[in-house]
C-alpha cells in the first residue's frame, strides 16, 4: 500500500508556523509540513517542499476527499490545528513542537514534532506520507519500517525517527499509511532526531500537548499590552518568540530561505540568521510588551558580538545564531525554487557588506535596555567605545545601506541618520551613567552627520529627504526620522517628506521601500514592504494624523494571513512574498500598535 505523493507547492501565505525555540516548521493548509531544518534554524533542511515539491521532502497528513481546510492556533499558543472538511466527515490535525525553554531537553523529546490526528465526525480515510530529504535534498536517504512502532530514516547527513500509533509501510524512501478513522478515534505521529522507534502512546502525546500548550499560555500571559489591537499584538509576540534561538537569545530574521521578493525573480535570500540591525527594534518591541527576559537575552548576545569584534574592526552585519560568522552564500542549483523562483540560496552574502547604519541600531538598543532594563556593564561600554571609534573614522564613506543593495555603494541617507543616532545615544548613556567617554568628539561626529542629512540629503526641488545626496530617489527609510528623535514628527521638512512618500511610494496602506530602477543591482521589481507600511503608520501617528494612521493600520492587518502571520512583502495581487514569518515586520507591527493605541487613548499611558 502506498500513500499518495504530492508534488505541488502551497502559497507562502497558506502556512502556519510551529517551533521548539531551536528551529521552526511550516505547516500548510493542505496538512503538509513542507519546511523544517534540524537541529536549528540555519541547519540543512529535512523538509523543503516549499522550495521544490519534487525533491525537497515533506510530511503529509491529510483527509482523503476533503474539499475545504481551515487553520487556527489553539488559544494563546503556538499549537496549530488544521481542520479538513468533507461532505460527511471532519478531520482535525493538531501540530506542535515541544519547546525547550532552557536549551536542555529530555533526549526523548529533543526536537520532537508531534502530529495528533482525530476524526471529529464521520468516517475518514487519512493519507500519511513522511518523506524526508536530508541536506536540502542533496543526500540520498533510506527508510526502515519497524513493525508496530514506526520507522527509521537514515542518510549520510543524519537520521530521523518516526513513531506512530498506526502501522507504517515503506514506499521508496518514504514511510506511508492509509488508516481509516471513525468518529472519535485518534492516532498520532512523532518525528524526532534521537531515540528509537519505540511504540507511541496516546497518553504520552496528550501529556506533551498539555505541557506545550501550558508553556505558550504561561509565556504570553506576561504581556502587559491591553490595547485595542491585543489579538494581533500577542500573535506577533508569539511569532517572535518562535523565532528566538533559546540557547543564545538570538532572533532570526525569518524561518525560511529563498522565498522570492518577486515571483520568478532572483531576489531570493537566506534569512535564517541574526541581523545586528534588528537589535533596537527587538529590544523596544519586547520591552514594550513586558518581555524583559527575552530583551535581556538578546542584549547579552549583542554584548558577546561586541566583545568578539577584533580591535579596530566593525561588527559584522549578521551572524549565525551561535554568534559565529554566517556561512558563505551559495546557490543550490538542484532545487527548482518556490514556483520557479531561482536561485535557491543558503548563506547570505550581505554578511560581507559594509552597512554603516547597524551601529545606530546597536547603540539605540543599548540605550533602551540601559534605561528601561538594567545598567550595562563597563566591559560592554569599553567594547561599544571601540565600535564608535571605528565608526568615527568611516561613517561618511559609501556603503550598501539598510536595504543591502548589490549595486553601487552610496552615502545613503539612512546610514548617515543612524550615525547620528549612534553618537547621540552614546552621549546620552555616558552622561546618564557618568561613564568615561570622548564626549566632545562624539558630539562633533553627531553634529556632522546631522548636518549632512539636513544640508546634503534634503532636496529643495523635491521638498523631501532623498535616498543619498544628489539623488532624486525617495526612500521609505526616511519614515523613521521621528521614531529615532532625529526630527520632530511635525517638523515642516519631515511632513513634506511624508507627503512626498505618500505620493510616490504609498498605495493605500502598502509602501514600497523605493522605486526599483535597476540601481540596486537587480532588474526585476519587488513587492511592497510590510515593514515600511508599519513605519508609515507610526509616522502618521506621531504626526498627529490619527484617523489616517488608524485606517492604514487596520487595512494592513487584512494583509496578514489567516493566522495573523506576515511574510516580508505583499505582491501585486495581495499575495505574500519573501521569507516568512518575518521578525522585522512583526516587531514594527508591535511598535505601531503600541504607539497608535496610546495616541488614540491617552488615558492608557
Amino acid at each position: 500500500m502506498a500513500g499518495t505523493r504530492h508534488t505541488g507547492q502551497a502559497a507562502i501565505e497558506d502556512h502556519g508556523v510551529i517551533g521548539d525555540l531551536h528551529t521552526a516548521a511550516l505547516v500548510s493548509t493542505d496538512g503538509d509540513i513542507d519546511w523544517l531544518c534540524l537541529p536549528r534554524f540555519d541547519s540543512p533542511s529535512v523538509f523543503a517542499a516549499l522550495l521544490d515539491g519534487e525533491r525537497g521532502g515533506r510530511f503529509t497528513v491529510r483527509a482523503v476527499g476533503a474539499t475545504r481546510t481551515k487553520q487556527m492556533y489553539l488559544p494563546d499558543s503556538n499549537v496549530l490545528l488544521t481542520r479538513f472538511l468533507g461532505e460527511h466527515a471532519v478531520l482535525e490535525v493538531v501540530d506542535f513542537m515541544v519547546p525547550h525553554a532552557h536549551g536542555s531537553a529530555d533526549h526523548r523529546s529533543a526536537h520532537q514534532l508531534v502530529r495528533k490526528v482525530r476524526a471529529v465526525r464521520g468516517r475518514v480515510e487519512v493519507d500519511i506520507r513522511c518523506e524526508p530529504a536530508f541536506d536540502y535534498g542533496r543526500v540520498h536517504g533510506e527508510v526502515d519500517v519497524v513493525e508496530g512502532s514506526g520507522a527509521f530514516f537514515s542518510s549520510a547527513a543524519g537520521r530521523l525517527v518516526l513513531r506512530s500509533t498506526v502501522p507504517l509501510q515503506a514506499d521508496g524512501a518514504a514511510a506511508v499509511a492509509r488508516p481509516v478513522l471513525h468518529e472519535g478515534e485518534t492516532i498520532a505521529l512523532s518525528l524526532s532526531r534521537q531515540g528509537s522507534p519505540r511504540p507511541l502512546d496516546l497518553v504520552e502525546v496528550e501529556a506533551l500537548l498539555e505541557t506545550t500548550t501550558a508553556f505558550w499560555q504561561g509565556w504570553i500571559r506576561q504581556s502587559r499590552y491591553r490595547g485595542r489591537y491585543r489579538e494581533m499584538v500577542e500573535r506577533s509576540a508569539l511569532t517572535l518568540k518562535l523565532l528566538v534561538h533559546q540557547p543564545t537569545g538570538a532572533l532570526v530574521a525569518a524561518a525560511t530561505t529563498s522565498l522570492p521578493e518577486a515571483l520568478g525573480g532572483t531576489r531570493n535570500w537566506d534569512y535564517r540568521y541574526t541581523w545586528v540591525r534588528d537589535a533596537a527594534f527587538t529590544v523596544y518591541g519586547l520591552m514594550a510588551l513586558g518581555f524583559t527576559e527575552e530583551a535581556a537575552a538578546f542584549t547579552t548576545w549583542l554584548e558577546a558580538r561586541c566583545l568578539d569584534a577584533p580591535p579596530g574592526e566593525s561588527l559584522q552585519v549578521l551572524y549565525a545564531v551561535d554568534g559565529e560568522p554566517s556561512p558563505p552564500e551559495q546557490e543550490l542549483g538542484h532545487l527548482a525554487g518556490y514556483r520557479g523562483s531561482r536561485p535557491v540560496r543558503i548563506g547570505n552574502g550581505a554578511a560581507d557588506q559594509r552597512q554603516l547604519d547597524i551601529h545606530g541600531e546597536l547603540m539605540d538598543s543599548v540605550y533602551l535596555f540601559n534605561k528601561h532594563g538594567q545598567p550595562i556593564s563597563y566591559t560592554l561600554w569599553v567594547a561599544l567605545c571601540r565600535q564608535l571609534d571605528w565608526l568615527e573614522k568611516h561613517w561618511d564613506e559609501p556603503d550598501c545601506g539598510v536595504w543591502e543593495v548589490r549595486g553601487p555603494m552610496r552615502r545613503f541617507t539612512y546610514s548617515t541618520l543612524m550615525t547620528w543616532v549612534a553618537f547621540e545615544r552614546a552621549e546620552r548613556i555616558a552622561r546618564q551613567r557618568g561613564l568615561p567617554a570622548p564626549l566632545a568628539r562624539w558630539r562633533d561626529a553627531a553634529d556632522r552627520a546631522y548636518l549632512q542629512v539636513q544640508e546634503q540629503a534634503w532636496s529643495p526641488s523635491l521638498q523631501a529627504y532623498v535616498q543619498y545626496p544628489g539623488s532624486t530617489t525617495l526612500d521609505a527609510g526616511a519614515l523613521v526620522m521621528p521614531l529615532v528623535k532625529f526630527t520632530g514628527p511635525q517638523d515642516p521638512r519631515f511632513l513634506a517628506t511624508l507627503d512626498r512618500i505618500e505620493h510616490e511610494l504609498v498605495t493605500d496602506s502598502l509602501v514600497q521601500r523605493y522605486r526599483t530602477d535597476g540601481s540596486d543591482g537587480f532588474e526585476e521589481g519587488e513587492g511592497t514592504f510590510n515593514l515600511c507600511s508599519f513605519w508609515y503608520v507610526e509616522a502618521l501617528t506621531r504626526a498627529g494624523r490619527l484617523e489616517q494612521a488608524r485606517q492604514t493600520f487596520e487595512k494592513m492587518l487584512t494583509y496578514a494571513n489567516h493566522l495573523g502571520l506576515y511574510a516580508e512583502e505583499i505582491g501585486p495581487s495581495g499575495e505574500a512574498l519573501g521569507n516568512v514569518p518575518q521578525a522585522f515586520t512583526h516587531l514594527a507591527l508591535i511598535s505601531a500598535a503600541v504607539n497608535l493605541d496610546r495616541a488614540l487613548a491617552p488615558e492608557r499611558r
